[in-house]
């Protein structure tokens, strides 16, 4: 795997790179050796933060995790996304979403788990024209991180969403 490390609010010094190279090599049975591995290290405050994004076709696998120790949250972020590989190997191999990425001998590997995505509960609401300050304004009333809604401008199925830092975000979607 090729490893693209960043830092954010941070110097990455050499023994961050080696533990970044050390602890993510224990990913290197599930991927080919071409694989792109984009690692960004931050620290806020207290907080150290890794986040680790790897594209494959038709999907993005993605950890974050925060810590009060760099290494920890390293550790952390390696954990989640081997767990995240194991969960869903059968959903991404048996639609053709990780040929090319995931190594040949991972994916013959047989699977021990047989879970099913089942949805357990559905809803449908009217959905009604509203500019996107009026569509924050319904989801705060509401006490949800998100809301959709369409937009009174555009006339498409949008998405607003509460950040971690507390601000909004928006999801137009593209076609």
């Amino acid at each position: 795997m090729r490893y693209i490390i960043y830092g954010k609010n941070l110097e990455v010094s050499d023994s961050l790179k080696q533990a970044v190279n050390d602890k993510f090599s224990k990913l290197d049975k599930f991927f080919n050796p071409d694989t792109e591995v984009q690692i960004t290290l931050s620290v806020q405050r207290e907080n150290q933060t890794v986040e680790a994004t790897i594209p494959m076709k038709r999907n993005i696998l993605r950890a974050e995790q925060t810590s009060t120790d760099m290494y920890a949250s390293i550790e952390m972020v390696v954990d989640v996304l081997e767990r995240m590989i194991r969960k869903y190997k059968t959903k991404i191999s048996s639609h053709g979403k990780g040929i090319g990425t995931f190594n040949d001998d991972f994916l013959e590997e047989d699977v021990d788990s047989n879970e099913t995505i089942t949805i357990t509960r559905s809803k449908r609401f009217a959905i009604k024209p509203m500019d996107v300050e009026e569509a924050c304004v319904q989801m705060e009333l509401l006490g949800h991180n998100f809301f959709v809604f369409r937009n009174a401008e555009t006339f498409e199925a949008n998405v607003v969403y509460k950040r971690k830092d507390r601000t909004y975000g928006l999801i137009e979607p593209e076609f």
